[in-house]
């Protein structure tokens, strides 16, 4: 696991590099496959994850069974905080959707960290204002995008985070099937398809195998508002 990686969370904000590891070697260390649970929606928040590799999908499920995607994480993301300010039962099952190795540190731990570092808890609590403001702009989304405004806008967030430049544009690696993305994205998957294979038709990307290949980013950027 790349600890420069780990780093990149806010937890270790303002952190030389003796008292960062420090902290990394507090932490415990998870590995998961694709499709393993790390915790399940209504389980005790007790503990905070950072992501070292891999992929984590945060997702609830309703009374009749429908699944719905509230993010994709990936290295150096953390999530879980939020048992630390509003101690209760977690608001979201996680999962892996690739090999994925995670670290964790208890609440109780964190509360021991933060009260000689007060500074690092402003640092939480903007990155949980980040949050909300994502939230935000995805129910405005739903309420005021059509799905392929949505879809547009999906796979540039997930380029941002997870892509890399190739020849002919950015290859995106999310290792989502095509019912997660669809879930993501708050449509059916038949929707979600039609969008991706009309964008595919312009010319705007290729589909591949829980991949895609932007070649048209201006494109995709116009339609996604």
């Amino acid at each position: 696991m790349d600890h420069d990686v780990v780093r990149k969370a806010p937890l270790f904000a303002g952190l030389d590099q003796e008292s960062a590891e420090s902290l990394i070697a507090e932490m415990s260390a998870t590995h998961m496959e694709r499709g393993d649970i790390l915790f399940h929606e209504g389980d005790q928040g007790d503990r905070l994850f950072i992501i070292g590799e891999g992929k984590i999908k945060l997702g609830r499920t309703s009374a009749d069974g429908r699944e719905n995607l509230l993010a994709i994480l990936g290295p150096g993301e953390m999530f879980g905080e939020l048992s630390l300010f509003d101690p209760g039962t977690r608001t979201a099952t996680a999962t892996a959707v690739a090999e994925t190795q995670v670290l964790a540190l208890s609440t109780e731990q964190l509360r021991e960290y933060l009260a000689s570092r007060p500074q690092v808890a402003l640092t939480l609590l903007a990155a949980l204002a980040r949050r909300l403001r994502r939230t935000n702009d995805v129910v405005a989304d739903l309420v005021f995008t059509d799905v392929p405004g949505r879809v547009a806008k999906a796979l540039l967030d997930l380029a941002h985070r997870f892509g890399r430049p190739v020849e002919d544009g950015i290859m995106v690696s999310h290792d989502l099937t095509q019912e997660e993305l669809a879930q993501l994205v708050g449509a059916s998957r038949e929707t979600v398809n039609k969008a991706l294979a009309d964008f595919a038709t312009r010319g705007w990307l290729k589909l591949e195998a829980r991949a895609v290949l932007l070649v048209d980013i201006d494109r995709l950027q116009r339609r996604a508002r």
